[in-house]
C-alpha cells in the first residue's frame, strides 16, 4: 500500500508543536504557561491543547510536569538539595502540587524516593540511575 503524503499544513502544524515541546524541554524550570506557549507559535490556547495531546498522547501541562519530575527525580537523586529545594528548582511554585504529581507518576512520595535513593542507589552512576528510574505515567493523569 503506497504511503500518501503529508498535507503541508499538518507539516506546519507538527513543527510548531516540537517548537512547544523541545521549550518545555529546554526551559522546564521558567514559569510556563499554555498561553503564553500557544502565544510563540500563533495559535490558541485550546487549540494547542488539542492538537498537543493527538500528536503526543497528553496535554501540554502533564508533558511539562512530567519533565520536571524526570529532572527532580535526578535531582534527589544527587542527595544535596531537600524536596523544597528541588521543587522549586524544577520550576514548580507549588510544594503540594509538587508532591502530588510526582507521587502520581513514581508511585512513592518525593521524600521517600530521596530516602530510598541513599539506599538502594548509592553508588550506581547517574546516568544507570535515571534509566532505572524513569517515572512511567500509572494511568491517566488529571485533565488541563
Amino acid at each position: 500500500m503506497p504511503l500518501r503524503p503529508v498535507p503541508p499544513q499538518r507539516l506546519v502544524r507538527l513543527a510548531r508543536l516540537r517548537r512547544v515541546r523541545d521549550r518545555m524541554d529546554r526551559d522546564y524550570a521558567e514559569p510556563l504557561d499554555v498561553e503564553a506557549l500557544a502565544r510563540d507559535v500563533h495559535m490558541s490556547a485550546g487549540h494547542l491543547s488539542r492538537e498537543f495531546r493527538l500528536a503526543y498522547g497528553e496535554s501540554p501541562y502533564s508533558y511539562l510536569m512530567t519533565r520536571r519530575i524526570e529532572r527532580a527525580m535526578g535531582l534527589l537523586l544527587r542527595g544535596d538539595l531537600n524536596v523544597t529545594e528541588v521543587c522549586f528548582r524544577v520550576g514548580c511554585s507549588s510544594l503540594g502540587t509538587f508532591s502530588l504529581r510526582f507521587t502520581e507518576l513514581v508511585g512513592i512520595p518525593p521524600g521517600a524516593f530521596r530516602a530510598l535513593a541513599r539506599r538502594e542507589w548509592a553508588g550506581i552512576p547517574p546516568c544507570v540511575a535515571k534509566q532505572v528510574t524513569r517515572p512511567i505515567r500509572r494511568g491517566p493523569g488529571p485533565r488541563s
